[in-house]
């Protein structure tokens, strides 16, 4: 059976696509820093903070795993000019570092394979000037960092793609303000938000079966919004 990592896996988009590829027969290690609220059966529980670089490839060096989504994200609406040093340090951990270490982690054993397949969750924030400055930074990271990684192990069998995902019905998106709410919904082609479970099929596609010409790329689930 094959083994999928998903983090950020308590809630949203990360829950939506383990249950996904639960239901697709796929072995589901589900990595959270908190599941006090997720009464989800079947899949493995990995309680795990990502700010916790070093311990990362331990995690994993023991795991035979087929697939990773790096789904997990960290966003605050604060200011440009009063963003606390604590916030800024956990969004580049959490947004960009952790998924690059996971990445750096498993590389070895999907070459060997010669197979694997990796989704990281990006945003529209990725695109333009984002009022949360250093989410809009590491979104647009994670899509550099799916291209160089795509390269590196193209050769070798080893997919890796990305979902920028726009307002989706998730504790994220409800943190922010209404103001910045409606901004968005403008220019939503439906006029409303995306569900989870509608990015977590783009991902279990992309994860599982969509062609192995598909790589390095990025796949809108964004019903025509940007950021304001």
């Amino acid at each position: 059976m094959n083994t999928v990592l998903v983090t950020g896996a308590a809630r949203g988009i990360g829950l939506a696509t383990a249950r996904a590829f639960l239901k697709a027969g796929w072995q589901v290690l589900a990595l959270d820093k908190d599941f006090s609220n997720c009464d989800e059966k079947g899949f493995e529980r990995i309680e795990f903070d990502l700010q916790n670089l070093p311990g990362i490839k331990k995690l994993v060096e023991k795991r035979e795993i087929h697939a990773l989504v790096n789904n997990a994200g960290v966003l605050y609406c604060d200011p440009y000019d009063a963003i606390p040093e604590e916030h800024k340090r956990e969004v580049l951990t959490v947004n960009i570092e952790a998924p690059a270490a996971l990445i750096t982690a498993l590389a070895p054993q999907m070459k060997a394979r010669k197979s694997g397949r990796i989704v990281n969750v990006g945003s529209v924030a990725a695109f333009t000037g984002h009022p949360d400055l250093w989410y809009g930074i590491t979104k647009a990271g994670i899509l550099n960092l799916t291209k160089a990684w795509a390269k590196e192990l193209g050769p070798h069998g080893v997919l890796v793609n990305a979902v920028a995902p726009g307002p989706t019905q998730t504790a994220m998106y409800d943190q922010l303000p209404q103001s910045r709410k409606d901004g968005v919904m403008k220019s939503v082609y439906s006029g409303r938000v995306c569900t989870p479970e509608e990015v977590a099929a783009a991902i279990l596609w992309l994860g599982t079966s969509c062609p192995e010409y598909v790589n390095g790329t990025t796949l809108d689930v964004n019903n025509g919004s940007y950021p304001r």
